[in-house]
């Protein structure tokens, strides 16, 4: 390898990393920027195309999605990440979508499941396929109370889908309380949508109520890891079949 390779090699390693940084962030127009210096040098990495194009589908620019997933598929007939988020964006229009300007950062800690901090729950009465192809596995979304029912939105507002009432009805009794959540998707699958709802503050006045009744859980359990944000070309996105048939048989509330 001669010293131009090696410096190139460097590049790209460097550029990668801070790449993944920024959707680990939600900063996408900052990854844009990052990914189309990858490119620029290195026209054949899939990779790249495949976080371009999650950075624009984030940012609900569609038709630049698709020309990035398309040309990842081009250059890699048998990558299946963008198979599956060109199927996705086959059921989304081209309408302007209004993208909040700053960002929280996901906190990875939020897909370990914790006894009585933390659950994984099924949504139920959900949205339309249109609003679910949205969303990825790793969004982070909002809990919505609506009287006794707890409604899962995301950051524009739309509706998503009900936490089933056994859980809603208690969480929406300690939010009233003082209690606060953070949400976050941990898979999409046809006619199922899962999220892990972690407390983040309890109120004094909510001292000694679990957020969620203990039950068998030996070991804290992670549901994502930082490889959602990598577009790798051999990683299948854990948790995010976007809308394709899966035998899904990842523990979930009963």
């Amino acid at each position: 390898m001669t010293y131009e390779d090696d410096l190139q090699v460097r590049f790209k390693g460097q550029r990668t990393k801070q790449a993944i940084t920024l959707a680990m962030q939600g900063q996408w127009r900052e990854a844009i920027t990052i990914n189309q210096e990858i490119i620029e040098s290195f026209p054949r990495d899939v990779e790249s195309y495949n976080r371009l194009g999650r950075a624009y589908l984030e940012l609900g620019l569609y038709s630049q999605a698709r020309q990035a997933y398309n040309q990842s598929a081009e250059l890699d007939p048998c990558n299946t990440i963008a198979k599956k988020n060109l199927h996705r964006l086959s059921l989304l229009t081209d309408e302007p979508v209004i993208v909040k300007a700053n960002y929280q950062k996901v906190e990875p800690r939020i897909f370990i499941e914790e006894m009585g901090k933390a659950s994984v729950v099924d949504l139920h009465n959900l949205a339309p396929v249109e609003t679910q192809a949205k969303i990825v596995a790793g969004d982070k979304v909002y809990l919505k109370a609506d009287g006794h029912i707890l409604n899962i939105e995301t950051d524009h507002g739309e509706y998503l889908g009900q936490v089933d009432p056994r859980h809603g009805q208690r969480l929406v009794k300690l939010m009233d309380g003082g209690n606060r959540y953070t949400v976050a998707i941990t898979s999409i699958t046809p006619g199922k949508i899962t999220v892990i709802i972690r407390e983040v503050y309890q109120d004094p006045s909510q001292a000694g109520k679990p957020s969620f009744p203990p039950r068998s859980l030996k070991n804290p359990k992670p549901y994502v890891s930082e490889k959602m944000f990598k577009g790798d070309a051999d990683y299948t996105e854990m948790n995010d079949e976007s809308f394709e048939d899966s035998d899904d048989t990842s523990e979930t509330q009963e």
